[in-house]
């Protein structure tokens, strides 16, 4: 990028590099890199690139298949809205953060959550 670009970065990062978790600590520190470059870059890249990050917690997809399938009881536990998540509430966030809608946000890290991180949760 030349600096006569215009545009948007969205990156997918994830709960996990803003909240610990158990058993998935070189994950978690991979997605925390993430957020802290998707601010650096926001801030190298301004005024004509927008960089922003979404953050989802558990996403209905083969990658958590498993782990949803063995908390698909509880989930009303942990999450305040009582659902994981679908791939289809990540891709709104995103187109969103594509789109001229969003032209004064950058530097933002979106957590799609359904309330996780409210109760402790990642």
């Amino acid at each position: 990028m030349d600096g006569r670009a215009r545009g948007s970065i969205v990156n997918v990062a994830s709960v996990a590099g803003l909240r610990p978790a158990p058993g998935i600590d070189f994950y978690g520190a991979s997605k925390a890199m993430l957020v802290a470059l998707t601010r650096s870059l926001a801030v190298e890249l301004g005024p004509t690139i927008r960089v922003n990050a979404v953050a989802p917690a558990v996403v209905k997809t083969r990658f958590a298949e498993q782990l949803v399938a063995n908390a698909q009881d509880t989930v009303h536990e942990t999450y305040p809205l009582a659902r994981f998540g679908e791939p289809e509430d990540i891709a709104h966030a995103v187109t969103y953060l594509l789109s001229e809608d969003s032209s004064w946000v950058t530097g933002q890290i979106h957590v799609l959550d359904g309330g996780a991180l409210l109760k402790g949760g990642v």
